[in-house]
């Protein structure tokens, strides 16, 4: 047998796997492409941009530039973070041609996400950056705008709306980070602009279950119908807004370290980062039989904030999230195995929607039902909530809508589904899990699914360990 500690709430909790499992760490199980002097890598990227001039080509005294940046989920605070590099080195190339340090504006592209600080900023952009811009040209998107513009619907009947001082501004350029996402392959080029920039509505056409529980949501394709959508809404975008959005991206490692940076127009940088994304990414386990369950832990604290790993809709959102990074190594109707504390914790400083949303969605048979109801739209446009979030720091009310489509794929994907050690387990139940005091319990329960000496996967350190990865 072969002890492993699972990530549990504050803590840790051990579990006894047969040596025949196998658990799946990073410098263990694998490990990351060479790192770069990003500094250098960028220079070099600003110095040839894919597909369109060279930012200092396209400056003057007069441009107005407004540079996106990605906020505090993704992308780490270390000192050669993408963001901390990046974004004095556009400047830079901006100056050397002309443009003004006046007419430069800096805007975070939450999407949904609570708005960020001034003290947040100071931890993952800088002393440096944060005071050469706050307050006046360092800003949150907001999504909730009354002005932002709107260009109806693309091709694919998605709502096509951004912020408008991206827009219109001369030269729009955005920061990426490329790395594995569950949710539509990489995050990164288009992702960034039409999640980050976007409204509620462009969001709700993808982050919804006619797209999350497709097949092709599973495994994180590149192809997805998801990631088709992404660049039909950016390309709209581009098309309305009547110039090309320019991307600075950079491909990251598990601990956010940059292999690659890429510039110039968005599709052409996405081409260039995929590649080594997809290397960096892609784990080929070389297993002869498929998986019958999957292992995981859950912090209590992770990207989204405070409380992810116990408020039980991000909880879920978060399984869901792992299932699809380990799709491809699974077995059809695999079993689910999550340590969570699950104790009811939302943070309703940061979520003060989610538990009006949780216990609405009880009333419903299935979360897809609820999603489609009058229930959901009236909770999703509150205009306190989102007023909150336009104002207090707060995630936006449709962002727990979104949630619920990712974290339900465990309804219609798994046997079923198993949390370990809730301390509230009707939070559990709630979620479609069946709750239960250990894991010796958990892999009893399984075994009625899949049969005795189940192949386990573990992935203990999933949403401690840095960036994921996806099983092959």
């Amino acid at each position: 047998m072969q002890d492993v500690l699972l990530d549990y709430g504050d803590t840790k909790m051990q579990v006894s796997l047969p040596d025949t499992a196998t658990v799946v760490r990073y410098k263990k199980t694998y490990d990351d492409p060479p790192e770069i002097d990003p500094v250098e890598a960028t220079r070099k990227a600003l110095a040839a941009p894919l597909a369109m001039p060279r930012l200092r080509e396209m400056a003057g005294p007069d441009k107005k530039i407004v540079i996106g940046f990605p906020d505090r989920v993704k992308g780490g605070m270390q000192k050669l973070s993408h963001r901390k590099v990046s974004i004095p080195l556009i400047i830079e190339e901006l100056l050397a041609g002309g443009a003004k340090l006046e007419n430069i504006t800096l805007l975070c592209a939450m999407g949904l996400h609570r708005m960020n600080t001034v003290d947040e900023w100071y931890q993952y952009l800088g002393k440096d950056i944060v005071d050469q811009f706050y307050p006046g040209r360092l800003l949150n998107h907001d999504a909730e705008a009354k002005d932002i513009l709107d260009f109806g619907k693309d091709g694919m009947g998605n709502d096509v709306q951004f912020n408008r001082l991206l827009g219109e501004s001369d030269i729009p350029i955005v920061i990426g980070h490329c790395a594995g996402n569950p949710y539509g392959g990489f995050s990164g080029g288009y992702k960034m602009v039409v999640t980050g920039h976007t409204s509620a509505a462009s969001i709700g056409s993808h982050h919804r279950p006619s797209t999350m529980h497709r097949d092709d949501w599973l495994g994180a394709s590149t192809e997805s119908y998801m990631r088709k959508q992404f660049k039909s809404i950016g390309q709209a975008i581009e098309k309305g807004i009547g110039k090309k959005i320019f991307a600075v991206d950079a491909v990251l490692g598990q601990k956010s370290q940059i292999l690659q940076i890429a510039a110039g127009s968005v599709e052409e940088v996405e081409k260039a980062t995929w590649p080594l994304a997809k290397k960096r990414t892609e784990i080929e386990l070389g297993i002869k039989e498929p998986f019958d369950v999957l292992v995981m832990g859950l912090p209590r604290n992770f990207h989204y904030g405070p409380g992810m790993g116990t408020n039980p809709i991000l909880m879920s959102l978060a399984i869901g999230g792992q299932l699809s990074r380990c799709w491809s190594v699974l077995r059809k109707d695999p079993v689910i195995i999550a340590a969570s504390v699950c104790d009811g914790w939302y943070n309703d400083t940061w979520f003060p929607s989610y538990s009006e949303t949780y216990e609405a969605m009880q009333n419903f048979t299935t979360p897809v039902d609820f999603l489609a109801s009058d229930s959901a739209k009236r909770i999703s446009t509150d205009p306190d909530y989102c007023y909150r979030y336009s104002n207090y720091y707060t995630y936006h009310p449709f962002h727990a809508m979104s949630m619920i489509s990712g974290g339900s794929v465990h309804l219609e994907r798994t046997a079923v589904s198993i949390i370990v050690g809730a301390r509230a387990p009707r939070y559990a139940r709630g979620m479609g899990y069946i709750p239960v005091s250990t894991y010796d319990d958990a892999i009893k329960l399984a075994e009625r699914y899949v049969g005795k000496n189940p192949r386990i996967l573990c992935t203990p350190e999933a949403f401690s360990g840095g960036v994921g990865v996806h099983l092959k």
